[in-house]
C-alpha cells in the first residue's frame, strides 16, 4: 500500500491460489514426516510470501478489516499451540482472541456494507458510471481562510468534528484538541463523530483524540451522532473522504453505495480541511466538496488547525 492505494501486481490472485496450494501440500508433508525440517522452512517462506501478496493489495478503509481478521488469525494460532502443548492458559486465551477478531471483522464488514471475500479480494473504484471530477467540481468549489472559519465559529452555537486519516497523517489532534477547548471556552458545544473504518486500524481515531486527552463522552459513535447533525451549526470535517461521501446514500451505482457515512452534508454549514481535492481509497469524486454549504479550507491538517486556532484567538 502507498498513500493509503492498492498496489496491484498482474496475475496475483492466480500467484496467491498456486502459493496457497504449496502451503497446504508443504503441510501434508511436514504432518507425515515431522522431522523433515526442510519442508517446515519451505512452508515458513512460501506461507510469508504468500501473507504478504495477500495484503499487499488492501489499501485504504480496507486495511482497519484486515488487520482485525490477522488479530483473529493470531489468536486461533495460540489456541493451536494450546492443544499441542496441553496448556489450557492458551487454548482459553487464544479462542477468545480469535473469536473477538472475527466479531470484531463482521462488525467493520457490515460498517462498510462490504463482504469479507471482497474486502480482501476486492479492490474499490470508480465504475463506467462514476462522474467525473470535472462534472462535479468545476466552477463550484468556495475555498475560505482560516479568518473566515474563524467568523463562522463565532456564532456557532454547536460544532461536530470529524477526524479522519488526514488529522492522523498530519498529527493535528493536539491542535484539534485545543481548537476543541477555544470554542468551549467561548461557550460552543463541541462533539467529536467518529466513523468506524476511519484511519487505518480499528479505533485509530479514538485513541487519537485520547491521546490529546479529548473527554471520551464527547466522542459519538456515527449511529449516535446522524440524527442530530442537522442541528448542528458547523460541521469540522479534518481529512475524511469516503467516509462523508453523499454519493454513498443518493446513487446505487457508486462503488460506495450503501456504505454507512456520517451525514455531515446536512450540517448548516461545512468546513473540510484537506490538501487538495484528489480522491479517497474509492477513488471517485465527493460531490459534498461542491455542495452550496461546504467551505474547502485547503493545506496540512495540523497546520491549517494551527492557523485556525491563532485566528480565534486574534478575534476574542
Amino acid at each position: 500500500m502507498v498513500s493509503g492505494q492498492a498496489i496491484l501486481l498482474p496475475g496475483r490472485q492466480v500467484i496467491n491460489g498456486i502459493l496457497a496450494l504449496l502451503v497446504v501440500a508443504l503441510a501434508v508433508l511436514l504432518v507425515a514426516n515431522p522431522t523433515a525440517v526442510g519442508w517446515y522452512w519451505l512452508l515458513v517462506m512460501a506461507a510469508a510470501v504468500l501473507g504478504v501478496l495477500v495484503v499487499i493489495p488492501i489499501g485504504g478503509a480496507d486495511m482497519p478489516v484486515v488487520i482485525a481478521l490477522l488479530n483473529s488469525y493470531s489468536g486461533l494460532a495460540a489456541a493451536a499451540t494450546g492443544f499441542v502443548l496441553n496448556n489450557n492458559v492458551l487454548i482459553v486465551s487464544g479462542s477468545l482472541v480469535g473469536a473477538s477478531g472475527v466479531i470484531l471483522t463482521r462488525i467493520m464488514c457490515k460498517a462498510m456494507n462490504r463482504s469479507l471475500v471482497n474486502v480482501i479480494f476486492g479492490v474499490m473504484g470508480p465504475t463506467e458510471e462514476t462522474a467525473s471530477a470535472d462534472d462535479i467540481y468545476a466552477g463550484r468549489i468556495k475555498s475560505t481562510s482560516a479568518d473566515e472559519v474563524a467568523m463562522l465559529f463565532d456564532t456557532a452555537q454547536r460544532v461536530v468534528i470529524v477526524p479522519g486519516y488526514g488529522m492522523a497523517v498530519s498529527q493535528a489532534q493536539h491542535a484539534v484538541r485545543e481548537l476543541s477547548n477555544l470554542l468551549e471556552a467561548n461557550g460552543c458545544e463541541v462533539e467529536f463523530a467518529i466513523h468506524p473504518v476511519a484511519g487505518r486500524m480499528p479505533g485509530h481515531m479514538n485513541v487519537l483524540l485520547a491521546e490529546s486527552d479529548v473527554p471520551y463522552d464527547k466522542l459519538k459513535e456515527m449511529d449516535e451522532i446522524n440524527p442530530t447533525l442537522a442541528q448542528a451549526d458547523v460541521a469540522l470535517v479534518i481529512g475524511a473522504n469516503d467516509v462523508v461521501n453523499p454519493e454513498a446514500r443518493s446513487n446505487p451505482a457508486s462503488p460506495i453505495a450503501g456504505m454507512p457515512i456520517i451525514d455531515v452534508d446536512k450540517a448548516r454549514t461545512v468546513v473540510v480541511v484537506k490538501r487538495s481535492l484528489s480522491p479517497g481509497f474509492a477513488g471517485i469524486p465527493n460531490p459534498l466538496f461542491a455542495m452550496d454549504n461546504t467551505l474547502m479550507f485547503f493545506g496540512d491538517g495540523k497546520k491549517a488547525m494551527l492557523d485556525l486556532v491563532a485566528a480565534i484567538k486574534e478575534s476574542s
